[in-house]
C-alpha cells in the first residue's frame, strides 16, 4: 500500500494497481457495499475491504486529500491498528492545500438505533466522541470519552487494536472473514481471559479501538465533522448509517434553496426597427453560452431545473433526475425510476423493468452535460450518435436509483466520446460506449 498527495478538493479515493485500468473507489458512504464487521467500499465489481483503519489514520492527522494505492482487495492488517498508518503518514510530512476544505458543524441533533446499537451525535465546537462498547453479554463493557485532533488521536486512539471473542472465530473462519487473522494482529477474548502476544496497550482498549471504527467510517462523509458523537455498542452497519444521515443533513440547505430559488429573470427582447430602416446581419446568439458554462463546471451539482435548462429532453424521456457532481472529465447523475414511469404500463404487465435502451439514453444524456463544459458546445444540442461495447448485466426495477456515472474519453470540434456505467446500489446494470455529436438549436 502506498499513500499518494491529491489535489486539493480531491477527496480521499481508493486505487487498486492491480487491475486493468488502475479502478478508483472514492471514500463515500454511498459506495460502502458492505459492513459486515468491516468497511467495505465498491463500484461494480471493484471492491476494497477494511478500509476503516486507513481512512481513520489520513483523517486524524488531519488529511482532506489523498490517493491510497493497492495491489490487493484489502490495505495491509498490520497489527490490527493504525499505528504503522500513523507512524508512515507522520514521516512523510503533511502540505497544507490553497484550498481548505471547511469542517461541516452539526446543526441539529441526529440520532439512530440499529438492532442493540443506539447512535446520536450533537452539536459542538470540535470533534468529540464518547462510547461504551461491550458484547452482547455485557462482558468487558468499557466506556471512553475524547475530543478528538492529531495530537490526541496519535497518542490516545491510533495504537488500539482490533479485537474479537473467541466463539466468533468458528463463524468468521467459515465466512473468509479472517484469513489473515492472529494473534499478531488481534485481541482474542476467552471466557474472563485475554490472549494477546503483548499487554494492551490502552487500559480501554477495546472501546478505544470502537472509537477509532468510528473516525474512519465518519471519514466517509466527505469532510471534516465538527459535533458530539455518542455512541453504544457502535457497529460498522450503525457507523455508516449515521454518516448517511450527517451526508443528508449536509445537503439539506442546499436542496431547500434550490427548491425555493426563484425562477430566473424573463430576458426583455429589444424592440423592433422599423421596416423602413435596413436591418443589419447580427451574429446568431444561442440561449446564453455563459449560462451554460457556469453551471456546467467542477464542483457543481445540478437540480432537475438546471438539468431542463442544460437538456432539451422532458419527461417521460428525460433520464437525468439530478447531477450529483462534476470532476474532470467525470460526472455523476442520478435518476430514480419510480412506478409511475409510463413504459411499465407494457414493460412487462406484472413484472415491470427498465428497458435497456433507455439505459443507454441515460448515459448519452448525461455524456451531453458533460461535453457541455467545452465552450464551443455551450446552448447547443447533443445528438445520439453511436453506441458501443454494450452490455445490460441487471435488471432495473420501480424504486431503484440509478447512478450514471460517465468518463469523457475523446472531444475533437463537434463530437465527443465517452464511457458510461450504470449502477443500482454499487452494482452494475449496464454500461456502454457513447459518441454524440454537437449542433446547433
Amino acid at each position: 500500500m502506498s499513500f499518494l498527495p491529491a489535489p486539493a478538493n480531491s477527496g480521499l479515493r481508493f486505487r487498486r494497481v492491480d487491475l486493468e485500468g488502475k479502478p478508483e473507489v472514492e471514500a463515500r458512504v454511498e459506495f460502502v457495499t458492505d459492513t459486515q464487521r468491516s468497511t467495505t467500499l465498491g463500484k461494480g465489481s471493484v471492491k476494497i475491504h477494511t478500509v476503516e483503519h486507513v481512512l481513520a489514520a489520513l483523517v486524524g492527522a488531519g488529511i482532506t486529500n489523498a490517493i491510497v494505492e493497492l495491489d490487493a482487495n484489502e490495505p495491509p492488517i498490520a497489527d490490527g491498528s493504525s499505528r504503522e498508518f500513523a507512524r508512515i503518514i507522520q514521516e512523510a510530512g503533511l502540505v497544507a492545500q490553497t484550498d481548505p476544505v471547511e469542517p461541516y458543524a452539526v446543526t441539529q441533533p441526529i440520532e439512530i438505533t440499529v438492532g442493540e446499537t443506539q447512535m446520536a451525535v450533537f452539536p459542538h465546537p470540535g470533534f468529540k466522541i464518547t462510547c461504551t462498547s461491550s458484547d452482547k453479554n455485557g462482558r468487558f463493557t468499557q466506556f471512553f470519552s475524547l475530543e478528538v485532533n492529531p495530537e490526541t488521536w496519535a497518542r490516545e486512539l491510533s495504537h488500539a487494536r482490533t479485537f474479537c471473542f473467541f466463539e466468533e472465530i468458528e463463524f468468521l473462519i467459515r465466512n473468509g472473514l479472517i484469513k489473515g487473522g492472529s494473534l499478531e494482529n488481534a485481541i482474542v477474548i476467552r471466557d474472563d481471559a485475554v490472549l494477546t502476544t503483548e499487554p494492551l496497550r490502552y487500559p480501554e482498549e477495546f472501546v478505544r479501538h470502537k472509537i477509532l471504527d468510528i473516525v474512519g467510517d465518519l471519514a466517509l462523509a466527505g469532510r471534516p465533522i465538527r459535533g458530539h458523537v455518542i455512541a453504544v455498542k457502535p457497529s460498522h452497519h450503525a457507523n455508516a448509517e449515521l454518516t448517511r444521515a450527517l451526508v443528508a443533513q449536509m445537503r439539506r440547505p442546499l436542496e431547500q434553496a434550490q427548491t425555493f430559488a426563484p425562477p430566473p429573470a424573463p430576458v426583455e427582447k429589444a424592440p423592433a426597427k422599423p421596416k423602413a430602416e435596413p436591418t443589419p446581419i447580427e451574429p446568431r446568439t444561442v440561449s446564453t453560452p455563459t449560462a451554460t458554462e457556469a453551471v456546467v463546471r467542477d464542483g457543481v451539482s445540478l437540480d432537475i431545473g438546471e438539468v431542463m435548462k442544460l437538456l432539451p429532453h422532458r419527461p417521460p424521456f428525460l433520464m437525468v433526475d439530478r447531477v450529483l457532481r462534476i470532476e474532470g472529465n467525470k460526472i455523476t447523475a442520478i435518476k430514480q425510476v419510480t412506478i409511475g414511469e409510463p413504459y411499465f404500463a407494457g414493460h412487462f404487465p406484472g413484472h415491470p423493468i427498465m428497458p435497456g435502451v433507455l439505459q443507454l439514453e441515460a448515459i448519452a444524456q448525461v455524456a451531453g452535460i458533460l461535453m457541455m463544459r467545452q465552450a464551443e458546445n455551450a446552448g447547443k444540442l447533443a445528438y445520439f450518435m453511436s453506441a458501443e461495447d454494450v452490455k445490460w448485466r441487471k435488471p432495473v426495477r420501480p424504486g431503484d436509483t440509478l447512478t450514471i456515472e460517465v468518463e469523457l474519453t475523446k472531444s475533437r470540434g463537434k463530437i465527443g466520446r465517452a464511457r458510461g456505467t450504470c449502477y443500482v446500489d454499487g452494482d452494475v446494470v449496464s454500461e456502454a460506449v457513447v459518441t454524440c455529436m454537437f449542433m446547433d438549436r
